[in-house]
């Protein structure tokens, strides 16, 4: 993990803009139990761990938007997952990171060590079952995943990657695209081009709206579900989309 200027520690008695206890995820559920933490500002595209490096912290996104990602034998990208505020990441089945992980946008970024947490777990029931939710959230995060890759195919995975980061979002049919076209298309396992041309075309046919660069409103999302289920019934809308479940509790 790579220190940043900036870094403080924080307790249970620190101001609370900077330790919000609402909407707040495992990590801020930590500190509020005891334990100490450490808060590191990143700048846009900056690691925060590196593939192969020690997992010895778990990690919570307090601003902006952090990507999971792996680079291939043959130099391509692949981006496992996005985290927004309120997720944890950083867990690993074993001593050492198996992806990297980076700041899409200007981050902020709550890490506590491994080792206490795993501490608090053991002599807290509560809390223990916080993280095995967690846990089985960045699991149900890859089975979803996998299905978008390996069933699903281009303008289905766009439609169901807008749906969801509605989802993700505050509840309405606006979403903002922290992420570039590149960071869409290497997490759809899509070329830049094929998603550009299919948020141009939804766009054409009413779909969505683009506001702007980084923001885009979802005008007609029944239309957006259908091509995402294949068929016009929102009860296989929501099978597909059960990664919300990850993303709104």
């Amino acid at each position: 993990m790579l220190m940043c200027p900036g870094t403080t520690v924080v307790t249970a008695l620190s101001p609370r803009c900077e330790l919000r206890k609402a909407e707040s995820g495992l990590n801020t559920a930590a500190i509020h139990g005891g334990l100490i933490g450490i808060r590191m500002s990143y700048a846009s595209n900056m690691e925060i761990f590196g593939e192969g490096e020690p997992a010895e912290y778990l990690y919570e996104v307090i601003h902006g938007l952090v990507r999971s990602c792996k680079i291939l034998s043959d130099g391509r990208r692949q981006i496992a997952a996005f985290y927004m505020p309120g997720d944890v990441f950083g867990l690993e089945p074993d001593e050492e990171h198996h992806f990297s992980a980076e700041a899409v946008n200007n981050a902020v970024i709550l890490a506590l060590k491994r080792s206490a947490v795993m501490g608090l777990a053991a002599r807290d029931v509560d809390f223990a079952r916080q993280l095995w939710v967690v846990t089985a959230q960045e699991c149900q995060r890859a089975q979803n995943h996998i299905v978008i890759l390996g069933c699903l195919n281009a303008r289905q995975r766009v439609a169901t990657f807008l749906l969801l980061l509605a989802l993700r979002s505050s509840g309405d049919n606006e979403i903002e695209l922290s992420m570039t076209r590149r960071d869409i298309a290497d997490y759809l396992g899509l070329t830049i081009e094929t998603v550009s041309r299919t948020i141009t075309q939804f766009e054409n046919d009413g779909l969505i709206g683009i506001a702007s660069t980084r923001r885009i409103v979802l005008r007609d999302p029944a239309a957006l579900t259908r091509i995402a289920a294949h068929r016009n019934s929102a009860e296989s809308h929501r099978r597909i989309c059960s990664l919300s479940a990850e993303t709104v509790d």
